[in-house]
């Protein structure tokens, strides 16, 4: 499944929102060195209920707009 998750880096809590179809993800990592990419991750896996590995960033690496493939049998 592939989703849109529009990224909020560096807030105050680590939430996810779900708005129309896309998912608002709000990690507290900053965006250096791959850092807030991989909390959305790490996140995302546990929202979903999967390994982290089953989770990949397909486009938008260093934007915040990012299209999100999970792997879900």
């Amino acid at each position: 499944m592939k989703i849109i998750v529009k990224a909020k880096p560096g807030s105050r809590a680590d939430a996810i929102e779900k708005v129309g179809s896309e998912y608002v993800v709000s990690v507290r990592a900053l965006p250096i060195r791959g850092m807030a990419n991989a909390a959305i991750i790490a996140l995302l896996a546990e929202h979903f209920n999967v390994n982290r590995g089953l989770v990949r960033i397909v486009s938008g690496f260093t934007a915040r707009v990012k299209v999100v493939e999970i792997i879900t049998d």
